[in-house]
């Protein structure tokens, strides 16, 4: 993947890619702590230049609800959506709305090309919501 994307491939490049394939919509600071179990050296700028060259280059996505801290994950070009949770902001995919990307028609497109919707659904996880009631 790295070499497609024509980067250089390195060892923290591999291991962020690897925690966020196994820690969707994690972020950074657990991203680090997930790299430091592979490459207990790494800097934190390593991390932080690996996500950003990474998403940069598409093979990784950053999202950031409002009120939340950056968060990265691996399932990108298929302008899927999110649930957050209110509560304890857990995160969820919400595959496209209505149709093929990107899924909703604006009302009025003030003369743009558009090729992506980003839409965020918030709500209370199942857990939050048996808690509360």
């Amino acid at each position: 993947m790295l070499r497609d994307a024509d980067l250089r491939v390195t060892r923290p490049r591999l291991a962020v890619l690897q925690a966020v394939h196994a820690h969707p919509h994690a972020d950074t600071d657990s991203l680090i702590g997930a790299v430091r179990q592979e490459l207990s050296q790494v800097s934190h700028q390593a991390v932080y230049d690996s996500l950003s060259a990474l998403t940069a280059a598409g093979l990784l996505r950053r999202i950031q609800p409002t009120g939340s801290v950056a968060r990265y994950e691996s399932r990108v070009g298929d302008n899927h959506h999110h649930v957050v949770c209110r509560s304890c902001g857990a995160i969820g995919d919400v595959d496209c709305a209505v149709g093929e990307a990107p899924c909703l028609t604006a009302s009025d497109d003030h003369g743009f090309t558009i090729d992506e919707a980003e839409v965020i659904y918030w709500g209370l996880c199942p857990d939050c919501s048996t808690t509360r009631s």
